[in-house]
């Protein structure tokens, strides 16, 4: 094969591996994904509560969920800690 031609395979081949790291980033970041989480992190906590025969689960379920919330908003702040003090290449 001509060498034009594996560098251009090689370099879509790199394209399309940037756009899916793209768009895994983007996926891992997302409102959308906080929230399906928070949501289902509420109905198994809940489930859990009434099997445990705690009091009002559904009003207590909320902690958690709230927690989980909290969690991946200082996430990116210690994040960027980590990168800039700790990380190192």
């Amino acid at each position: 094969m001509p060498q034009p031609i594996k560098v251009r395979r090689e370099i879509e081949r790199i394209h399309a591996r940037n756009q899916r790291v793209e768009a895994d980033k983007a996926w891992e970041t997302s409102w959308t994904r906080k929230i399906i989480i928070a949501v289902l992190t509420y109905f198994i906590v809940v489930l859990f509560f009434y099997a445990a025969g705690l009091p009002k689960p559904l009003i207590n379920s909320i902690v958690p969920t709230i927690g989980f919330l909290l969690s991946t908003f200082s996430l990116s702040f210690f994040k960027k800690m980590w990168l800039e003090y700790c990380y190192k290449r």
